[in-house]
């Protein structure tokens, strides 16, 4: 309880409100403000030897390169320890599919989407928009849940987290969210600062 004005007034804690405020004050404030005037010199810009990065077809030297259009995604499987630095590209490609894309699809409506199939953007500008509307959908979705669907498990799209409450789901999201978008604001300060 706080007071107010001489009387005892009962806070209501929402957590659907406070889990999409924790994801929406840092995509508002901090990441997306940060993403403005991407240029494609820096999204595919690799800052050290033998990064992954998404590439035009055909020209990838990974492992493994997924994706069905023009430009696909380079890993390996299992990922090599350590793992190669990463593109802007390939960060926003990871969001798209496998952070909000694949929990979209699962959790909230979006198209199926997944790394071999996924049509990844040969443009920052491209990626962006597609960015912004996965964002959109995610935060909506969570909206949505209320405070009963996020006590609810998250399902078998999960996998072994299952069990495991759309809350925790939501949470690992906004992590996920917060540090891959933190290391492309890395990213871009470091091209700005090269040679």
């Amino acid at each position: 309880m706080r007071r107010k004005h001489g009387k005892d007034m009962m806070m209501v804690f929402k957590a659907a409100d406070e889990l999409v405020d924790q994801l929406a004050w840092h995509w508002e404030n901090q990441a997306r403000p940060r993403l403005e005037g991407l240029t494609d010199e820096e999204y595919f810009w690799e800052p050290a030897r033998g990064c992954w990065n998404v590439r035009p077809r055909g020209t990838s030297q990974a492992q493994l390169a997924g994706g069905s259009g023009e430009f696909t995604i380079d890993f390996a499987y299992p990922e090599p320890v350590p793992a190669p630095v990463t593109t802007i590209a390939w960060r926003l490609g990871h969001i798209l599919v496998g952070v909000l894309g694949a929990r979209n699809a699962s959790h909230f409506g979006g198209p199926a989407v997944d790394y071999q199939s996924y049509d990844y953007p040969g443009a920052a500008d491209k990626a962006l928009a597609l960015l912004d509307a996965a964002y959109w959908q995610w935060v909506e979705g969570v909206r949505g849940l209320g405070e009963e669907g996020l006590s609810k498990p998250c399902g078998p799209a999960e996998g072994p987290y299952a069990e495991r409450t759309m809350a925790a789901l939501v949470l690992h999201i906004n992590r996920e969210m917060i540090h891959h978008l933190a290391e492309v604001a890395l990213l871009r300060d470091l091209f700005a600062h090269r040679h």
